[in-house]
């Protein structure tokens, strides 16, 4: 291939993490890597390893204001005409999208101008871009199986796994061992690359309710969004908890690895990293998704008893409080857990998926 090969995705970490997980395999393979994504992007774009960051103006019809909806379109127009310039100008032998919105334009233009194209699907049920560009593409990738796939999708669909970055690999090559008796116990708590509300007010009133045993062995770090971080932290300084509480850890793979317990959303991403390091979960799927994608994404690694799923509907601050006193106090059930989640990642999900890319016929007619 002679061309670089375009990976585009929308601005958050659920989309942009496999991408960067395949950029850095690609790089490894000497092939130039092109991120073209949103203004979303970059807290999470400056690490990316591309030449070059490429961003395409797109919107989405998420209002039924019909002048809402016309300049929506007028963007999606405006970001399509931006993305056949830029097949013009950069002649890519590949375009893989990861989703978002922000795939549809440059990945449309891609399909118009004859680039080999590819969309990659990290949940088990396809979001809605994807959905639109599945039909349109030369072939699938998914990160996991995929739930309810149309059978022309379902014929051109490779389980690759989702790729993990490097950062995650490192994390899962430390093995887990359980906290036991009085030892720190670890305890991550993140929503996703926005955070989450919920956990904001849940976490800490489970940590009240907990024994006062189990309350002096916690080490927490949380992941809080902006509003919420002074009144998160003071709330475990007042219970006298040591804690770090931030909107963003650019660490959260180690930070993942250290923990003894994660208790988190289950995006595609979230759980495959989870899996692949090997570590126990309590998994909170976010409740208002229009297509109940996390509860699928956990539904897997839930059945074969790898994490516990706790709909957030059912989550009061005593049962999380329970939740993680079950897990604190039972080392082996840890264990086990770990276990299982491990045998579920798949940690060479990079190279698969870069395997594909590199078996695309390459062709542009530009």
């Amino acid at each position: 291939m002679s061309g670089p090969i375009l990976l585009c995705a929308g601005g958050t970490g659920g989309h942009l993490f496999p991408a960067e997980a395949l950029a850095h395999e690609l790089n490894r393979r000497g092939r130039e890597v092109h991120l073209v994504t949103d203004e979303r992007a970059g807290r999470y774009a400056g690490t990316f390893p591309a030449a070059r960051t490429h961003v395409v103006a797109s919107a989405t019809f998420g209002s039924r204001n019909p002048i809402a909806v016309l300049r929506a379109g007028v963007t999606l127009w405006r970001g399509y005409r931006a993305g056949i310039a830029l097949m013009r100008q950069l002649k890519p032998a590949v375009a893989v999208g990861f989703g978002g919105y922000p795939t549809v334009p440059p990945m449309m233009a891609a399909v118009q101008c004859g680039v080999a194209t590819i969309v990659h699907e990290q949940n088990a049920v396809m979001g809605r871009a994807n959905r639109f560009l599945g039909p349109r593409v030369r072939a699938v990738a998914a990160g996991i199986p995929q739930v309810e796939a149309v059978p022309a999708v379902a014929a051109r669909t490779t389980v690759t796994g989702n790729p993990v970055r490097p950062a995650v690999l490192e994390a899962a090559a430390v093995p887990y061992t359980a906290s036991r008796d009085a030892e720190p116990f670890r305890l991550v708590v993140f929503g996703g690359s926005q955070g989450a509300q919920f956990f904001s007010r849940c976490v800490p009133d489970a940590v009240k309710l907990m024994a006062p045993e189990l309350r002096a062995r916690l080490r927490i770090t949380q992941q809080a969004r902006a509003e919420d971080e002074a009144e998160v932290r003071a709330a475990y300084e007042a219970l006298g908890i040591p804690a770090e509480v931030s909107p963003f850890f650019s660490d959260m793979a180690g930070r993942i690895g250290a923990a003894h317990l994660v208790v988190s959303r289950s995006g595609a991403s979230t759980v495959s990293e989870i899996c692949v390091i090997g570590r126990p979960s309590i998994l909170v799927p976010y409740p208002y998704a229009l297509d109940h994608d996390q509860a699928a994404n956990a539904a897997r690694l839930t059945a074969q008893d790898g994490a516990v799923l706790a709909r957030q509907s059912e989550l009061s601050p005593q049962r999380l409080a329970d939740l993680v006193a079950s897990v604190a106090d039972d080392p082996p059930y840890a264990e086990t857990m770990a276990s299982v989640a491990r045998s579920l990642g798949v940690p060479d999900a990079a190279r698969l998926l870069a395997d594909l890319v590199e078996s695309m016929p390459a062709f542009s007619k530009t």
